[in-house]
């Protein structure tokens, strides 16, 4: 999920150079040139391989690196210009690459008694890499902590206070880590089964991102205890948004999208019981756009995309995309893929996967 705020397809091409431009075919460095933003996505290609793909605003594919496994979450640092994309749980690699070919990938691997969980961010200094991990013989959520600086060697790790962590972000400043702590069991020797469906205990937490302390930690209410948090995004003002995918009875219809601020209690959007039925009980990602005040979320098993107010929480537009899957923000609005080929106005013979990374140049190179 992107957390920078510029995307510039001029500055893009500014910062990678001749290099790179010369790498690409003809009709990529038309795509490029005719963009006014760049992304990029997990893909799973048409002989059934996976890559990840740096994309323009209108879904046309730039250039693609070869992945080792399915990839999940992404995330960039604009101080850095590097990328990382972690493997779907329950994955152990994550690679760190640069959309400008400046340097070689690098692929790290938990510890032996950890997984990924898909997700992870940058600190905003671009030195450190934080990444959402399980360790799975303790049944407790872990923050790996990977120094950027030093080829992502491992330096330590902190405690998410929860059990099966998702997504994570961090403040602008730096100083918070926020997790989603999706409350369901997990261990690889199960695969992706969910292991305590009737115990779960969903909730997001704050941490302090020097120590590694309980800032604040919000449960869940008893009766949405099913209620898995899933993602989470920040807005212009530091406001945590988050999505949830629902485990509990089909008929049931849950608050999915909620926001908070430290200090304050969660609260849930008032969605319209229509547009809860579309969502199906499962929000696939969420992104805000800064910039236009916006927050968007997509639904894979409900075919949907809804774009909602972010001071008010009423429903701007929803939009039916068969296999909704990753979104980000847009020059106006949201860039959103789908499983089935689609990114915008442009289908491609590749299955996108669940998020898509906004990039920027880099503020230091």
């Amino acid at each position: 999920m992107i957390r920078s705020t510029t995307i510039d397809r001029r500055s893009f091409v500014k910062a990678a150079g001749i290099g790179f431009l010369a790498a690409l075919t003809p009709r990529s460095l038309m795509a490029l040139e005719r963009s006014d933003a760049v992304y990029a996505s997990g893909i799973r290609a048409a002989d059934g391989s996976f890559a990840i793909a740096t994309v323009t605003e209108r879904g046309e594919i730039i250039d693609q690196l070869a992945l080792p496994a399915r990839a999940h979450g992404m995330a960039f640092s604009a101080a850095t210009g590097k990328t990382v994309a972690f493997a779907r749980r329950p994955g152990t690699y994550a690679m760190i690459f640069d959309v400008r070919h400046r340097s070689q990938p690098i692929v790290i691997n938990s510890r032996a008694d950890r997984h990924f969980y898909g997700h992870g961010v940058f600190s905003p200094d671009g030195r450190i890499l934080y990444a959402s991990e399980n360790d799975f013989d303790g049944n407790r959520g872990m923050i790996g902590i990977y120094n950027a600086t030093d080829r992502f060697t491992r330096i330590g790790e902190f405690e998410t206070y929860g059990i099966g962590p998702h997504d994570m972000t961090v403040s602008d400043d730096g100083r918070l880590l926020i997790v989603a702590n999706g409350g369901i069991e997990t261990h690889p020797d199960f695969g992706r089964i969910k292991l305590n469906l009737g115990a779960m205990q969903p909730s997001l937490v704050l941490i302090d991102a020097t120590t590694g302390a309980l800032i604040e930690k919000h449960v869940l209410p008893a009766e949405w205890s099913q209620l898995s948090t899933r993602h989470v995004d920040l807005d212009g003002d530091g406001r945590i948004w988050f999505a949830c995918q629902y485990e509990g009875r089909r008929k049931d219809l849950p608050p999915l999208v909620g926001h908070f601020a430290k200090g304050e209690d969660l609260s849930f959007v008032d969605l319209p019981e229509e547009t809860t039925r579309r969502l199906a009980n499962y929000v696939g990602a969420i992104a805000v756009n800064r910039s236009e005040g916006l927050v968007g979320v997509t639904s894979p098993k409900g075919g949907a995309s809804v774009t909602i107010d972010a001071r008010t929480g009423k429903v701007l537009a929803e939009t039916t995309i068969a296999d909704a899957a990753g979104i980000a923000p847009a020059k106006e609005g949201f860039a959103v893929s789908s499983y089935d080929g689609d990114f915008l106005q442009t289908r491609s013979s590749v299955a996108w996967d669940q998020h898509i990374v906004r990039i920027s140049q880099p503020t230091r190179a």
